[in-house]
């Protein structure tokens, strides 16, 4: 159970990011100031920064609290079965439990707005690669396979590929798509991983 000051920190942390979002969408990333972020949750920069390194990293906020979410439960997972389904498995069940509380229109606005700022793109790029090494450690570690395989990073990057493209037709959906929608988009992306493979030049499409 949560102590107070927990619950405290939590609610700046997320009051932090759901302004940032906001500010950085009406006036332009560039043209708010973490000062003037700061002023408007009321909290000091040396507090800003106890919880995020820059504006790129408390605008990219959303998708990292949900790959960190999905690398704990990558470690704690005791299951078997095949790489491939662990990893899509674990990102669904990531997605279900991530909080219902704006966190997914967060993640929309985010990607929104990483869409015209290029350093929020190249910091999530960043991230991305850094959740994907993590992952390979943890499945090293699963599989005893040597960290040189070159089948277990192919998984992880056909699962980052898919979510990405699963994200874009969420984010393409009319009106304010929810968690809902973005687990109903990943489903389908995974689903269509293996029919990659069956694709061959000249074929007309069904």
């Amino acid at each position: 159970m949560e102590t107070l000051r927990e619950r405290k920190k939590h609610r700046t942390r997320e009051a932090l990011i759901a302004t940032a979002l906001e500010m950085f969408t009406d006036r332009g990333f560039a043209a708010t100031t973490l000062d003037e972020l700061c002023e408007r949750v009321e909290v000091s920069k040396r507090t800003f920064f106890r919880y995020f390194a820059s504006k790129e990293d408390v605008a990219t906020a959303p998708a990292h609290d949900m790959w960190r979410a999905f690398l704990d439960r990558l470690a704690r997972d005791e299951g078997r079965g095949k790489v491939v389904d662990l990893l899509q498995e674990a990102l669904l069940a990531t997605l279900e439990d991530m909080p219902d509380d704006g966190w997914a229109d967060r993640l929309l606005l985010s990607r929104q707005l990483a869409a015209r700022t290029p350093s929020m793109d190249a910091h999530g790029l960043y991230f991305c690669d850094r959740t994907s090494l993590a992952a390979l450690e943890v499945l090293h570690g699963r599989t005893g396979l040597t960290p040189d395989d070159l089948r277990l990073r192919l998984a992880v990057d056909v699962l980052v590929a898919a979510f990405q493209r699963a994200q874009e037709r969420w984010a393409a959906l009319p009106g304010s798509p929810g968690r809902a929608e973005l687990v109903g988009c990943a489903r389908e992306a995974f689903a269509a991983v293996p029919g990659i493979f069956a694709i061959a030049v000249g074929e007309t499409a069904d």
